[in-house]
């Protein structure tokens, strides 16, 4: 005999269980319902002290099923994707749905941010949503159409469309390289501002080695966890940045910002930035923005080498 329906437990405590389990971790489910970890934590035990059955196992890194909730995850996860869909059916039905492109902080903030004028005079009827995040995310589970993708060429997905490269150099505020003697090198006197990153061709030590500087500036250095906190210290006259350029080259050529003298060799990076589509067959309205976002990269591309300042 069935539950009734008054002694169900509530559709929060079963997303947030589902949730969990589609991802076997707390945090990254809390990440997709934009919850606190602890507050999806408080459904899964109110869930379980409901049920009277304990659901996952906690271990140092995610949880695991019990055979409780493996059973229940089954039937639960398999009733909230024919909800989802539905439910994305109706609102289709019942308005225009909005583009969703995403894209990490620092290209949303420096390249997409700066061009949306040109995407709303092209498009003015269309619906556009900017997701700005760093994590991978997964594009149809989220609700994603497109994403800028920013990796090497071999990592790319196999119907990526390639957008642009990248090439790194030192860029600065014009005041403040105004301000250093004109008889030292600025990148040992003015202050290093560096973006906190793994990737080697991003650090000031990795590109300076190869340029045989033995050190750098003595004036200590600024780490940022976000890149476009970069850029804006650089524009704030806080110091010297490692410039990816054709994300930054408007403020460039605006003399918001320049190349550093010594810098006559830009690197190329071995990444490049790509668009990726979450379905086969996009509606129209993806399409047209994706159409969009390949002509501004194309403009990108063809941006002429920056002369050194």
């Amino acid at each position: 005999m069935s539950t009734p329906l008054v002694r169900l437990f509530s559709l929060d405590l079963l997303k947030g269980f589902v949730a969990v389990g589609r991802r076997m971790s707390i945090t990254q489910a809390a990440d997709d319902l934009c919850l606190t970890q602890s507050a999806v934590s408080r459904q899964i035990h109110a869930l379980e002290a409901q049920l009277k059955v304990q659901l996952f196992v906690r271990k140092h890194r995610g949880v695991a099923f019990t055979a409780e909730g493996e059973r229940l995850f089954r039937s639960a996860d398999s009733a909230l994707q024919q909800l989802q869909d539905v439910v994305a059916e109706v609102r289709r039905s019942e308005g225009r749905q909005p583009v969703t492109v995403t894209a990490s902080i620092g290209v949303t903030g420096l390249w997409l941010l700066p061009r949306l004028g040109s995407l709303q005079k092209a498009h003015p009827h269309l619906d556009v949503r900017l997701s700005a995040s760093n994590r991978i995310s997964d594009l149809r589970e989220e609700g994603i159409d497109l994403a800028v993708r920013y990796c090497r060429d071999a990592a790319a997905p196999p119907d990526a469309v390639r957008l642009f490269g990248e090439h790194i150099g030192p860029i600065v505020h014009p005041a403040l390289l105004g301000a250093a003697r004109q008889d030292g090198d600025p990148l040992l006197q003015l202050p290093l501002l560096e973006f906190d990153d793994p990737r080697p061709w991003l650090q000031w030590r990795s590109w300076l080695a190869p340029r045989e500087f033995r050190h750098a500036s003595q004036r200590g250095m600024l780490r940022f966890n976000q890149y476009d906190q970069v850029v804006h210290a650089a524009l704030a006259g806080q110091g010297i940045a490692l410039g990816r350029l054709e994300l930054v080259r408007p403020l460039i050529d605006g003399g918001q910002l320049v190349i550093v003298r010594t810098a006559r060799q830009v690197a190329p990076s071995p990444n490049s930035y790509w668009l990726v589509h979450a379905a086969a067959h996009p509606r129209d309205e993806v399409r047209r923005v994706a159409a969009w976002i390949c002509q501004e990269a194309a403009q990108t591309a063809m941006m002429p080498g920056p002369a050194a300042t």
